[in-house]
């Protein structure tokens, strides 16, 4: 089956629309950051000051924001999940705890299936922030903090479709998400634990969560004889030897390249006479990122790791690099 490409007019109108919605949510978005005040500082302090999870819930297209904004809250350092209202009222309203705190989100306001979960932290006073596009609403008028969206109309030709709420109720979440993380002072360090895979785990890796340590180090000192640089070379297949001083402090390096430069009488020499000086290295603590921007830029495979006082204790492969996903 085949189908003809549009014309030129249909073209015209489909970009059109597409243009329409886009500019729509984002005005209703920066209505939104424009108004935010009190009731978003209370919101963040309240989440702030949860000693047991955020309980997000929703119905519908709300329910789908809900399970992100959960997601993103768990990301960055805030204990949460998602309670399917439905499911709630019938048995996982024991999920919610005095201990918690309620943020549950609906464009009118109305939603029927939301009204178990509402009794529920009312009857044992826990917290509940409503987030809604009618201020005179049941659940804001229930809610101690109530978020308003923005009255702006929905995106899509009939004006009914969950389109800016949506959009408007999940950069809300992102807000509140963001704003808690950085009261929290969330570090680098702390998002690499909540994201130990993919590429955004990845990024933040340490040289120290990848390198071979100081019992894999190939290391040579400069009286050694060329025959045992080349064993240790062989045996402990990095393709490299570092020279170490009297102190163990890396002065230098042995590569492939080293050796084929000094192939006439080889043999005859040590490795101090063979050995590049002044080596590049890294610390344990660098991103590996950047450890790997390193070696792309020097043309080399491998960079031995040095502590403070430059001595050798580990060493870098870009194969560790590229087993981590790094690039």
């Amino acid at each position: 089956m085949t189908s003809q490409a549009p014309d030129a007019d249909t073209t015209a109108r489909i970009l059109k629309t597409g243009a329409e919605v886009l500019r729509i949510e984002a005005d209703a978005l920066r209505l939104m950051a424009d108004t935010l005040g009190d009731k978003f500082v209370a919101a963040v302090d309240l989440i702030y000051q949860t000693r047991g999870r955020v309980i997000l819930s929703g119905m519908g297209k709300s329910g789908h924001i809900a399970r992100k904004i959960a997601a993103t809250l768990a990301s960055t350092g805030t204990p949460a999940y998602f309670v399917h209202p439905a499911e709630a009222s019938h048995g996982d309203l024991g999920m919610i705890t005095p201990d918690d705190t309620c943020l549950v989100l609906s464009n009118s306001g109305e939603t029927a299936e939301l009204s178990d979960i509402v009794a529920h932290t009312r009857r044992f006073s826990i917290p509940l922030i409503g987030v809604a596009g009618r201020p005179q609403s049941t659940l804001l008028k229930t809610a101690d903090v109530a978020l308003v969206l923005p009255d702006a109309p929905e995106a899509c030709a009939i004006g009914m479709a969950p389109t800016t709420s949506t959009t408007a109720t999940l950069a809300l979440g992102d807000a509140l998400a963001v704003a808690v993380m950085e009261r929290r002072d969330f570090s680098k360090e702390q998002f690499r634990v909540f994201h130990p895979g993919g590429k955004l785990g990845a990024q933040l890796l340490k040289v120290a969560a990848l390198m071979h340590g100081a019992e894999a180090l190939p290391l040579v000192s400069e009286a050694a004889p060329m025959s045992d640089v080349i064993l240790t070379i062989t045996s402990k297949a990095f393709g490299v030897a570092g020279l170490v001083d009297a102190e163990g402090q890396l002065i230098g390096v042995i590569t492939d390249g080293d050796l084929r430069r000094n192939l006439e009488g080889l043999l005859e020499k040590t490795a101090g006479e063979v050995a590049s000086r002044h080596p590049r290295t890294v610390a344990p603590e660098m991103l590996a990122v950047e450890a790997l921007g390193l070696m792309n830029d020097k043309k080399i495979t491998t960079v031995f790791v040095v502590d403070a006082d430059k001595k050798p204790v580990g060493l870098l492969h870009i194969h560790d690099c590229l087993r981590a996903g790094l690039v």
